[in-house]
């Protein structure tokens, strides 16, 4: 919003044109995963917990939908052994894996 101050959800789905329901749950989960705050009453609503250039979108891809990575091996936030990798240490995927994720 101009100003930089909390929205409503109400003028979030105005802005995005997203139904309220749909958006409620969003929202939630994004402070749920401390990427939003908010604030009840009359001057409440929803603001970014950081500044907008500290916020990534996998920081968001990763609130909403979990894991970025494709195995549990290359994951930063859902680090685990693949169940059929003998080696974690000497894998020849977990590195491209990895590359991928980062991508």
């Amino acid at each position: 919003l101009p100003g930089g101050g909390p929205a409503t959800i109400a003028e979030i789905a105005e802005a995005s044109a997203a139904p309220r329901k749909f958006l409620e749950a969003i929202l939630l989960n994004l402070r749920r995963h401390h990427l939003l705050v908010s604030r009840r009453g009359r001057s409440g609503g929803y603001a970014l917990a950081a500044p907008a250039d500290a916020i990534s979108f996998a920081d968001v891809i990763r609130a909403l939908e979990g894991p970025l990575a494709l195995t549990p091996c290359a994951s930063r936030t859902a680090y685990g052994a693949c169940e059929t990798c003998p080696d974690v240490e000497t894998c020849p995927l977990q590195p491209v894996l990895r590359d991928g994720r980062d991508a």
